[in-house]
């Protein structure tokens, strides 16, 4: 009989996260380490995270054989297992590499309990947010087009898909369809089918466009965290094993990706993508073009996965859909099958999407027009007329309508209209994603304006500040003539000094840190116990951020400082005017540096995680990063403001006489108010995804007539009229063929403008 380890709470708060150390440090995976002890991903994956039951003698010795843990190592994992002394005697046998799904509810350990609430929780979340977006996207309307799969010789329909996947011993099924087939409805569907019979110890289906993954650059397990973390952000709590809840949730299989759109990721990556997956034992449901998925299974195919297609649409299924105004296109397709016009229609009309499209471009007009086989010679032609046609129809003028939230809706400019969804087109295209995520429209502009932004901005800010605080003294010296001018010369260096050291750190952030500014996911948490623990790594290094870019502030303030006096009371001596210069800048740099250090510090301190059921959309999540960046700002910036004025005279006493003779105070006041406020506002501006937003999405790309003035309203209305969809915190186009179509015009309208610019040179 095999020997149980006692119980204790070592199991849960040591031995998990020891074994995923030893396993990293062994530069192992789940995967691997569960192939050398032949032992199951899944047990593996639940004594890492704590959610599996006891673990037995002999399991624990072949983690450590299959290790290969020194004696000290092996120990260490041992007694971590065992809140007892082991017992003496012959050892145990080993355990099965499979354990039951549940343990019973007296028996469920508190790590257990909490990835049971986790799940239940998530759960809640994804049900509510599909079934508004199924709603939203009216695919009722005025009922469901059918979406009909086959699996072999047999068919099934929409609502078998559950059926027909817990039917597949391996738990991961391939969904091919054809472009606007309905695969991503399909998934939708899965889902809400799945939440509405799942049991407790079921994962959670949660669909990922999983076009925007990377599989050379972010294992499949870290790109799936990442991506609950931004849809989910309650997820970023801190699990039992001091892990986030998104990561202990993936870790133990909780979750069941439903991968919408693997022909999405770049050709070139569908065999790395296919590799990965083929290197977990992770269940799921894949979407994909048929094309692109067997030409990619042709190098590597997806191991144990079973497959099904979605099949075309039939007359029969246009005759019950299409209004009467189609009576005349029908009676062609009916009465004379065999011509020209009813097999281009025919043929354009298989798959939902275009279906869908039809019905909306000719709601007002006459379909009559698509029998013109001159006009319309192809199927590919009507499916080009209809994508072209959709948005202008969608956005034709007409009568005030009333949007969901019962405020009138705004009139927009079709022609406007197609060169902002044009461009946003463009920008997915070109970072090879279907996401448009509102922290990510600055990268549409190139990266030296973006830094020339941030140095303008900075400057102005600074200026203008400077000016206020420093203009009553200067007219009080120097009389109203000198003083204005004094104070305008002042201002407009010291502007110009912290704009260019703020825009140094920003560029040397985004171009040699890789720094992408992302929404922000905490709280501020102003009493109570931490949520969450911190490594020590963290604060390690944003105390290294705000040192380092702290002192290249400190030493624009210096340098400048420096200027101001020369050209107002007159240069020392060179030698002198080399030393004094130096002092200033290597202090001002340690002033700046510590204080700014001290801040962000105090900021990871203050963080605590959102709610689990705070479930992100777009303009949720804007609204709460604004609110987030706006805390920040007025707590952090009376703490860097005293720090840099009173801190500063710390430093001074602590160099005074080595550096020679130092004065701080009482102009420490007002480099610490002028500093503290200018540096704050310039950090929340360049170094949060919020300050970026309002920097490049809210002033330059609407000045530059990129993206509208009120870049939130319309994208919110987009998404009310059915030309984008929301998925998590981002939107998508409504399909990928949209987006493809949308890109491709605002291209060739960028060319022909360019064509004719050089022309009227010429």
């Amino acid at each position: 009989m095999a020997e149980i380890i006692p119980t204790g709470a070592h199991v849960t708060s040591e031995f998990g996260p020891l074994l995923r150390q030893l396993r990293k440090q062994a530069g192992m995976t789940q995967e691997r380490l569960a192939e050398r002890s032949e032992l199951a991903v899944r047990t593996i994956r639940r004594l890492e995270t704590g959610a599996g039951n006891d673990p037995r003698v002999g399991t624990v010795k072949l983690l450590a054989r299959a290790l290969d843990l020194s004696p000290d190592d092996r120990q260490r994992l041992m007694a971590a297992a065992s809140s007892t002394p082991l017992p003496a005697g012959e050892p145990a046998a080993e355990a099965p590499a499979e354990r039951p799904a549940e343990a019973p509810p007296e028996r469920r350990t508190a790590a257990q309990r909490a990835l049971d609430e986790a799940a239940e929780q998530l759960a809640q979340v994804v049900a509510a947010r599909w079934q508004r977006e199924e709603e939203h996207r009216r695919v009722h309307d005025p009922f469901q087009l059918p979406v009909r799969f086959r699996v072999g010789e047999s068919t099934g329909g929409l609502g078998e898909i559950v059926d027909v996947y817990r039917r597949t011993p391996s738990g991961r099924l391939v969904v091919l369809g054809r472009p606007g087939s309905g695969k991503t409805i399909l998934a939708l569907r899965f889902v809400l089918d799945h939440l509405r019979t799942r049991r407790d110890a079921d994962p959670v289906p949660v669909i990922f466009s999983v076009g925007s993954w990377d599989p050379t650059a972010t294992a499949l397990r870290d790109w799936l965290i990442d991506q609950l973390l931004r849809d989910y952000p309650g997820l970023v709590a801190t699990a039992p094993d001091g892990s986030t809840l998104a990561a202990a949730l993936v870790e133990a299989g909780r979750v069941l990706p439903v991968l919408d759109g693997f022909d999405e990721i770049s050709n070139a990556l569908h065999r790395a993508a296919l590799e990965a997956l083929n290197a977990t034992t992770l269940p799921l449901l894949l979407t994909s073009r048929p094309g692109e998925y067997g030409r990619a299974v042709e190098a590597t195919a997806l191991a144990r996965a079973a497959e099904i297609e979605l099949a075309d649409l039939t007359r029969a299924d246009l005759a019950d859909y299409l209004g009467a105004t189609w009576d005349p296109v029908l009676d062609e397709l009916r009465d004379r099958p065999e011509s020209g016009a009813a097999a281009n229609i025919t043929a354009a009309l298989t798959t939902p999407l275009m279906v869908v499209l039809a019905r909306t471009v000719y709601r007002d007009a006459n379909p009559s027009e698509l029998l013109d086989t001159a006009r319309f010679p192809t199927p590919g032609a009507i499916e080009a007329h209809l994508l072209g046609s959709f948005v202008p129809t969608l956005y034709r003028p007409g009568p005030p309508q009333q949007s969901t939230s019962g405020r009138p809706r705004r009139s927009w400019d079709p022609a406007l209209v197609q060169r902002w969804l044009g461009h946003l087109a463009h920008h997915l295209d070109r970072r090879g994603t279907t996401d448009i995520a509102w922290w990510q429209l600055g990268g549409t502009v190139r990266r030296s304006t973006r830094i020339l932004a941030v140095v303008v901005a900075s400057a102005v800010i600074t200026s203008l500040l400077d000016l206020t605080l420093s203009l009553p003294a200067y007219l009080q010296h120097l009389g109203f003539a000198g003083g204005i001018g004094a104070a305008v010369l002042e201002a407009s260096l010291i502007g110009l000094a912290i704009g260019l050291a703020i825009g140094l750190v920003h560029g040397m952030a985004i171009v040699y840190g890789g720094v992408q500014f992302r929404p922000t996911r905490m709280q501020v948490r102003l009493r109570g116990r931490s949520a969450g623990r911190k490594t020590s790594r963290s604060y390690i290094r944003r105390f290294g951020a705000g040192m380092v870019g702290g002192f290249v502030v400190g030493i624009g303030v210096s340098s400048t400082n420096t200027l101001v006096r020369g050209l107002l009371h007159g240069f020392p001596p060179a030698e002198a005017a080399i030393g004094v210069t130096l002092v200033d800048a290597f202090l001002f740099g340690l002033i700046f540096g510590l204080s700014a250090a001290l801040v962000l510090m105090l900021a990871a301190v203050l963080e605590k995680p959102l709610d689990i059921d705070s479930a992100a959309d777009p303009v949720a999540m804007l609204a709460e990063n604004r609110r987030t960046v706006r805390r920040q700002t007025l707590l952090l910036l009376p703490v860097l403001v005293l720090s840099i004025a009173f801190g500063g005279q710390l430093v001074i006493s602590l160099f005074q006489g080595t550096l020679g003779r130092l004065v701080w105070l009482p102009h420490g006041a007002f480099v610490g108010l002028l500093g503290g406020i200018s540096v704050t506002l310039a950090y929340a501006l360049a170094f949060t995804a919020w300050g970026q937003w309002i920097l490049l999405a809210r002033l330059w790309l609407p000045l530059t007539g990129r993206l509208p003035w009120v870049t939130v309203e319309f994208l919110a209305d987009a998404y009310e009229r059915g030309v984008l969809r929301q998925s998590g915190a981002v939107y998508q186009f409504r399909h990928a063929r949209l987006q493809e179509h949308l890109s491709r015009a605002y291209l060739s309208s960028a060319r022909r403008s360019e064509s004719g610019i050089r022309r009227r040179a010429l």
